[in-house]
């Protein structure tokens, strides 16, 4: 690959990375090209964008990005993935997935709106993570709830007021 080719690449990668709050870093090694056409398929669908990438670029990428990478540094070994997706779960839930199938991919790592996380024991945990509007409705959820009690026992108790009003009032007649 020719310098200016790399420079570009790198450039590219430098703005996914400024642009994407998550990816995930993955391992697709070993995958026939069948296997490999059904998960790219399945990242189209689930609006991920999957990445082949070198670890000697992508590691320049990241040094040239403003967000601090380093803990990353040490899973760029071997042949390496790079995916990304607007919510923070839908790679890990795309790879569990596509596991059930197969072995592959195997998560090296994942960065998730500044967190890190290492290793494919972190799967089921980035698998729960909730998205920022996921997060929004259920705080919007429970400050709801009281309220929603609150008027319930108001309207309840209204009727039951006046239904003892109105059983007073008929008792005297």
């Amino acid at each position: 690959m020719r310098k200016e080719n790399k420079n570009q690449l790198i450039d590219s990668l430098t703005d996914a990375l400024a642009n994407n709050d998550n990816f995930y870093i993955a391992d697709i090694s070993d995958l026939d090209s069948e296997s490999t056409t059904k998960l790219r398929r399945l990242c189209f669908k689930n609006d991920i964008r999957l990445q082949v990438v070198k670890n000697t670029l992508l590691r320049k990428a990241m040094d040239k990005a403003d967000r601090n990478y380093e803990e990353l540094y040490e899973i760029l070994k071997g042949p390496t993935s790079i995916l990304f997706a607007k919510a923070p779960n839908a790679p890990a839930r795309m790879i569990k997935e596509f596991r059930k199938k197969s072995e592959r991919p195997v998560l090296k790592g994942a960065f998730i709106e500044e967190t890190t996380y290492i290793g494919d024991d972190q799967l089921d945990y980035l698998v729960a993570i909730k998205s920022k509007d996921e997060l929004v409705g259920d705080i919007i959820a429970l400050l709801q709830s009281p309220m929603r009690n609150v008027i319930g026992a108001l309207q309840s108790g209204g009727q039951t007021i006046s239904g003892l009003v109105k059983t007073l009032g008929e008792r005297s007649e």
